[in-house]
């Protein structure tokens, strides 16, 4: 096996660190890590970094924190590492001048079973869609986004129970694995990527906004709690109870059921339930955030905060 490769890898949130741990601890070489530069953050805007420079900092390697991917410093400083491969794992759009250099290529690892599901927010959205499966591809990349010839993909269940943070989990672990068999089979010279399969481009997964988490009651309960399930732990799933806003974390919906109440109305006996008669269906509420208080379970909020 060639582990005299030399590759770059580019990542930056907590979704990319277990890929290029698991590369190292397989004794590849990585000449280089590309991530976001530090960010200000908190009241005393302190410099912070990207948690994939954290792991690069750990594992002693090159780091590089462009701010312009097209800049002729950055490409020159790029080109200087003469790679053989490179690597995306959640990092951002990347010029042709730069995913076209390495002589092999450069490979994208994407949290969805493309062509379904481009986008910014894969995860999310397949979840709020009410999906039963998704899944990692490996591709490489090309002009348009996602598009680029399949590698590998790997399925996974989408449970009843499951949410954002439950299904990114199962993802990350399954899509570090991936990009190592990945860099194993180019490095083999035995991948054979074949072009995508447009039928299959059921959904768009575009970016999650503030307003994406705005709960519209007259929708049912079933697409109220799939949202619900697809934003959490974060962004949240949220809505307005006595003025005040608050983010929903946990759900449980009755599709046939009815109440007294009017469609959006809360239903409580302000000790042990929350419930709101939805479009169709009723939703009961598990865990929430009440502005300017934290997350807890209902009966928690209950013992100290009464709805109006």
């Amino acid at each position: 096996m060639k582990k005299n490769l030399r590759i770059i890898y580019m990542g930056t949130p907590e979704f990319a660190v277990p890929a290029l741990e698991l590369l190292v601890e397989n004794g590849w070489n990585i000449v280089g890590v590309i991530t976001a530069p530090d960010k200000p953050k908190g009241r005393g805007q302190k410099l912070i970094p990207s948690p994939v420079k954290e792991a690069a900092l750990k594992l002693n390697l090159n780091i590089l924190q462009p701010t312009n991917l097209k800049s002729p410093e950055f490409q020159e400083e790029l080109r200087a590492l003469a790679a053989d491969l490179q690597i995306v794992v959640a990092f951002r759009m990347l010029p042709e001048s730069v995913w076209n250099m390495p002589k092999l290529g450069t490979f994208n690892l994407h949290a969805s079973l493309l062509p379904n599901y481009r986008g910014a927010a894969p995860i999310n959205w397949a979840i709020i869609n009410g999906d039963k499966e998704t899944g990692v591809t490996t591709f490489f990349l090309k002009h348009e986004i996602d598009t680029g010839s399949i590698i590998y993909q790997e399925n996974v269940a989408i449970l009843d129970e499951d949410d954002l943070g439950s299904v990114y989990d199962k993802l990350m672990t399954m899509g570090s694995k991936l990009v190592v068999k990945t860099v194993e089979d180019i490095a083999a010279d035995t991948v054979l990527a074949l072009p995508q399969d447009e039928s299959k481009a059921l959904h768009h997964a575009p970016k999650i906004f503030k307003e994406t988490g705005e709960i519209n009651w007259d929708n049912s309960a079933e697409s109220i709690h799939n949202l619900v399930r697809g934003l959490s732990p974060y962004p949240a799933a949220w809505t307005r109870f006595d003025d005040k806003i608050c983010k929903i974390f946990k759900t449980k919906f009755f599709p046939d059921q009815k109440s007294k109440k009017a469609i959006g109305e809360l239903e409580t006996d302000n000790k042990t339930y929350l419930k709101v008669q939805t479009g169709k269906g009723v939703l009961e509420i598990l865990e929430l955030q009440l502005e300017g208080k934290k997350r807890m379970k209902v009966d928690d909020l209950l013992r100290g905060y009464k709805f109006s």
